[in-house]
């Protein structure tokens, strides 16, 4: 399997969203009755989306709105809001840092300690607002935070990295026990990043709820660049999905798949969802609601690292509310706003009541299809995320 690069070494294709497209359905479906929930341990979302666990898209005030209207957001624990009991200060000399300024003022911003009784308070905000309370954590500080985490109420817990497996090997530290995380916790547990299907296995083997899917595909990560790590988006997820239907097969157990970045359009959530996935993660979308920290800016998580930073600050602008790019009415045509929307619109045409039926669906290479017969929507800039 693969191509040869050289003499005696060969490699895999792998396709990222622009490289396939979705085949339309022999049977349509209404749009308006078709089913775009999904469970994770027994709990049931009306939105196969969450916002990532990024500074510039997640705070209280908007992962109380997401829960409000049946998706999840997640708070980044090692972030700004768990550093400093106000953050508008921080936030604005961030979006107001010039570019070449930008990561070195977030790298001094970072060096704040965390102070433990912000997550309580953070945690207590959002339960307060009524929304679900989704926090995360690196696998470094996992067990503690988590601990905390659960007392203070919340309702899942994430460990992420840029790269997370079951097997970690470490001699200047102790690392983490993911077995044992969960066998301590009382709540979902899930665990990213990853993008192979060996890993996704022993995850789910340690103990998974759910695992989120994507290396460096982010609009404001970097890793790629820096590391010359990642698999493109479709072949990730499927490869996870693979995973995840053999481990169901074998143990009983389902644990979701969650594509994690590289989605800027409706058209890329659902060919995330037709992959595989059983939700997708996004993080530059929702920077752009009104609701967002950033104020139209949006940063890498792992920006602020002292020696090697693998994200950056990008300027998203403002797209508008939270609801209005969930569910629209949209004012572009370029599939950024009514996320929802264009997920119900494309399981109708392809024919599938439930995302488990539009992860059936059938996939194309077509790497042009975006392009084909758009020659005047090309000259004149029209049709494409801004």
């Amino acid at each position: 399997m693969g191509m040869w690069v050289g003499r005696g070494r060969k490699a895999r294709v792998a396709y990222g969203f622009d490289d396939i497209a979705l085949v339309p359905g022999t049977v349509t479906v209404n749009p308006n009755e078709v089913d775009i929930s999904w469970e994770l341990c027994g709990h049931r979302f009306e939105l196969p989306i969450i916002a990532a666990a990024m500074d510039g898209v997640v705070g209280p005030t908007l992962a109380v709105e997401m829960g409000r209207h049946g998706g999840l957001a997640v708070l980044n624990l090692e972030g700004i809001f768990s550093r400093y009991a106000d953050p508008e200060e921080v936030l604005e000399r961030i979006v107001s840092a010039s570019q070449e300024e930008a990561t070195k003022i977030i790298q001094s911003l970072y060096v704040e300690p965390i102070k433990e009784e912000l997550i309580h308070q953070r945690i207590r905000e959002i339960k307060k607002g009524g929304g679900p309370a989704v926090v995360s954590s690196i696998p470094q500080r996992a067990e503690r935070f988590a601990q905390i985490a659960q007392e203070a109420g919340a309702d899942i817990f994430v460990v992420q990295s840029t790269v997370t497996t079951a097997r970690h090997i470490a001699t200047e530290y102790q690392p983490v026990d993911l077995r044992n995380l969960k066998r301590h916790l009382a709540i979902p547990l899930v665990i990213g990043n990853v993008v192979t299907y060996e890993a996704c296995l022993e995850l789910m083997d340690v103990g998974a709820d759910a695992l989120l899917i994507g290396v460096g595909p982010g609009a404001a990560c970097t890793s790629r660049e820096v590391l010359g790590l990642g698999v493109p988006q479709v072949t990730a997820t499927a490869d996870a999905a693979a995973a995840r239907d053999f481990y169901w097969k074998q143990t009983g157990r389902y644990v979701p798949i969650i594509t994690d970045g590289g989605m800027t359009t409706g058209g890329d959530v659902c060919k995330a969802l037709a992959s595989g996935a059983d939700a997708v993660m996004i993080g530059s979308a929702f920077a752009r609601a009104t609701e967002a920290p950033g104020r139209g800016y949006h940063w890498g998580m792992a920006t602020p690292h002292a020696n090697l930073p693998r994200g950056t600050r990008i300027r998203v602008g403002i797209a508008g509310s939270l609801e209005q790019i969930l569910f629209g009415p949209a004012f572009t045509e370029d599939g950024t706003l009514n996320l929802v929307g264009a997920i119900r619109t494309c399981m109708g045409s392809v024919g599938a009541r439930t995302i488990r039926e539009l992860q059936q669906t059938e996939l194309i290479i077509a790497p042009t299809i975006k392009t084909e017969g758009k020659v005047f929507q090309q000259a004149q800039k029209l049709g494409r995320p801004r």
